[in-house]
């Protein structure tokens, strides 16, 4: 009896399965690669076997993977620094019109990072007679532009840490980047204190030299804002957004990754849900267009 109760137990048992492993249990045929999955998402989705905002997610983890630093760092011009050599009197109104919860602190030049202050810690300033700015410091994380935003998440979770300072292959400070800023490619906008709302913060530099310029665009940007600040001259009579005009010449809504040239423009969707576009990546080409068929 106990021999047989022990393969009862064994044959009823289930074993575990990831929610990959039931996702792609209900694939048939299976997928060949990354777009038909996310065809055979978008579909469970329009059949209402997923909501949006889980096809959403979905897509972001897979975007995550593509992205590298450099997509979606805040650019250097960007940057709120401290400067520990000056006075705190002189930099402590910074800290307080921005309301960060760190800041990068620099020793007199802005590639000088020597560490990274958090906010709460300048609380001791009031509450102490002998107050080192130096000492409140903790360690800074340098990472290079081309690293992956997936390598860099587990890094961040790894080593709890929340910010990370980005470097050039140089050396020179090129921007900065926050766990927030990668998680925001999963689940979408976070509102904290590198969101920006105002009008002439629509369209960011994020590379600008040699290389040419690069920006990152929200895409509720005005058609006429884009054209003033990227010498363009594309028409607003059918819409009036730089988002809308995506959707418009791809005759879809844009998805995460989709990329296109457009009269010597060349754009990448960073940031999309199943319903509208929210952030591009816009470069304009220089030169002889690329080979289609290369």
């Amino acid at each position: 009896m106990p021999e047989h109760s022990s393969s009862v137990k064994s044959f009823d048992a289930k074993p575990h399965r990831s929610l990959f492993e039931r996702l792609t249990a209900l694939i048939s045929p299976e997928p060949e690669n990354r777009a038909e999955l996310l065809d055979v998402l978008q579909d469970a989705h329009e059949r209402n076997l997923i909501d949006a905002d889980a096809l959403s997610m979905i897509e972001g983890v897979f975007q995550v993977s593509d992205l590298s630093t450099r997509d979606i760092m805040v650019p250097r011009s960007q940057m709120d620094m401290i400067d520990i050599t000056k006075p705190i009197e002189e930099w402590m109104p910074v800290v307080l019109a921005t309301a960060h919860s760190r800041f990068p602190a620099v020793d007199g030049d802005r590639d000088k990072v020597i560490g990274v202050l958090l906010a709460k810690d300048l609380l001791r300033y009031y509450a102490e007679d002998s107050f080192d700015v130096r000492d409140m410091l903790r360690p800074a994380i340098f990472i290079p532009e081309s690293k992956r935003l997936n390598v860099l998440l587990r890094d961040f979770r790894a080593n709890r840490n929340h910010m990370a300072i980005v470097v050039d292959e140089y050396g020179g400070v090129a921007g900065l980047i926050t766990i927030e800023d990668v998680l925001e490619q999963i689940v979408g906008d976070i509102e904290d204190e590198y969101d920006f709302d105002e009008a002439e913060d629509n369209i960011l530099v994020i590379r600008d030299g040699d290389q040419g310029a690069r920006w990152r665009v929200k895409a509720l940007t005005e058609i006429a804002q884009f054209n003033e600040t990227l010498d363009t001259h594309f028409s607003d009579e059918d819409v009036d957004t730089i988002g809308g005009l995506v959707a418009n010449h791809l005759g879809r809504v844009p998805r995460k990754g989709d990329q296109f040239i457009f009269d010597r423009v060349r754009f990448e969707v960073l940031r999309a849900d199943p319903r509208q576009v929210h952030m591009l990546l816009v470069e304009k080409i220089q030169g002889a267009l690329p080979d289609p068929d290369a």
